[in-house]
């Protein structure tokens, strides 16, 4: 097997807001693996959270050519290889979905029968990202009907989280999640997670830092479920994750690709946990790779390529509010050709 990879430079249709900071762009790796003069194509984005960019991505997808071998169908061997160059987790990722992409296109199924999965998995939300109350709520309204349910990005510290919820649920009656991206302290969320309830949001995501000690308090006080994502990484987070949330959030950029995040959803299920299935700010190479197996989790938010001004890999259909995978062999989706004007 060949591979090449390059980075690729995303624009967000709108300045795009969390607790951490803001972006008008995101970077992502894109991989492509050739074998018997058939190409499959990867996407991740690089996790700056984890010390991921898009320089580091493309460095290891580069060096990675040497550890795949000639079987694009041996995912264990060429799996087990790649984890022992640790880190990387995007890069991981994109070079996974290529060689599903590959596979697929080898044996004419698209990845999602490959795995013996169903096509249609949960809604996706759509993300309102973080601003003021009032901005929140008329761009919650601008959605009305296309989705069934919306995200909402919290964690300012103005002591305004509850009054963005409640404004957007004024002009909205679609479930409501919420994420807070690790800003709240255990006090501001015993304080807000009782009012969030009343507003009728059905669970908070990573309300506290990753491995805050005060987890599992949370987890008895609070009268909503938390689910963890910057807690929640491999199959190896599972077991801890679940003595401080009642839920998951597996992204396909964290775990390293879909073999990962499959085992992540039976691991979870054992133990008793809801699952949430998340991207990154990408396209839709890697949101089409996440939708593949979308019919395991409880909860989507698969609105990555949606948020962008152009999404230049086509193929995901919103159907529904449904972030539906092509009937297409392997990922289902193209490149779009440029526009020559």
């Amino acid at each position: 097997m060949e591979l090449e990879a390059r980075i690729a430079t995303l624009r967000m249709a709108e300045t795009f807001v969390i607790s951490r900071g803001s972006a008008d762009e995101a970077e992502v790796v894109v991989v492509e693996i050739r074998h018997e003069g058939v190409s499959g194509f990867g996407e991740a984005a690089p996790i700056e959270r984890y010390e991921e960019s898009g320089a580091s991505a493309l460095e290891f997808a580069l060096a990675a050519q040497e550890l795949l071998g000639d079987d694009p169908f041996a995912f264990e061997e060429i799996e087990a290889r790649l984890r022992e160059r640790p880190g990387e987790q995007a890069a991981k990722a994109a070079i996974d979905a290529a060689l599903h992409d590959l596979c697929g296109k080898l044996v004419g199924l698209p990845v999602w029968r490959l795995l013996g999965l169903g096509r249609e998995g949960p809604p996706t939300s759509w993300t309102v990202w973080l601003g003021d109350p009032d901005d929140m709520a008329r761009r919650a309204e601008k959605v009305r009907g296309r989705f069934r349910r919306l995200k909402l990005k919290l964690g300012a510290g103005d002591g305004l989280d509850v009054e963005r919820v409640r404004a957007v649920r004024r002009v909205s009656d679609v479930p409501l999640q919420v994420d807070v991206n690790e800003a709240w302290s255990l006090g501001e969320a015993l304080e807000a997670l009782p009012q969030l309830a009343e507003l009728g949001v059905e669970y908070c995501e990573q309300p506290l830092r990753e491995a805050d000690p005060d987890g599992p308090a949370l987890k008895r006080a609070s009268p909503l479920p938390i689910y963890v994502d910057e807690d929640c990484h491999t199959l190896d987070d599972v077991a801890a994750c679940a003595e401080r949330a009642h839920g998951l959030t597996v992204k396909l950029a964290k775990s390293g690709g879909i073999r990962e995040a499959v085992r992540m959803t039976h691991a979870g299920r054992a133990l008793g946990l809801g699952l949430m299935l998340g991207c990154m700010n990408e396209s839709g190479l890697a949101v089409a790779a996440g939708a593949q197996i979308a019919s395991l989790f409880d909860h989507v938010d698969l609105d990555g390529n949606l948020l962008l001004a152009e999404d230049p890999w086509p193929g995901v259909e919103l159907v529904d509010g449904v972030q539906l995978p092509s009937n297409e062999p392997g990922l289902g989706v193209r490149e779009a050709v440029p526009d020559p004007r």
